[in-house]
């Protein structure tokens, strides 16, 4: 026990520096689950969109929309959807995906939306990286 003590007083600047990396690590995923937020794959979204009528909200910004997006989502910047939060009241009893570039993005807009009562919430994992990834269509 002592040999480790003195390691760690030794190597304290390492140490906290994986003590730092782990909790960037974990930051994510542990922030979504404690929101309720679930995430769902390209497959599942589809299923989703094809047998459930959910809902796209594509968070990202006016030139990433741009480049491409997902057939019929509706376009709403992060930034501003807390605006837009009463124009989606029709949907709450829809599915609602959020979408974004990766999926970090969408799973703090899925957040916001969870918070403001809405419950078929869900985040594209992966986003539309994910999305182009496994061949499916995009609009532009």
């Amino acid at each position: 026990m002592g040999e480790l003590l003195q390691f760690l007083q030794a190597q304290w600047m390492l140490v906290l520096s994986a003590i730092v990396v782990l909790v960037l690590l974990l930051r994510g995923p542990l922030s979504r689950r404690i929101a309720g937020i679930e995430e769902v794959d390209p497959s599942a979204a589809v299923h989703l969109i094809n047998h459930e009528d959910a809902v796209i909200i594509d968070v990202r910004e006016q030139e990433e929309w741009s480049r491409g997006h997902l057939p019929n989502a509706r376009h709403i910047p992060l930034g501003d959807l807390s605006k837009y939060v009463k124009d989606l009241e029709r949907h709450r009893g829809h599915h609602v995906i959020c979408q974004c570039a990766s999926g970090m993005r969408s799973a703090r807009a899925a957040a916001l939306l969870k918070k403001a009562g809405f419950d078929k919430i869900y985040s594209l994992k992966g986003g539309i990286h994910a999305w182009r990834g496994a061949g499916l269509p995009v609009e532009k």
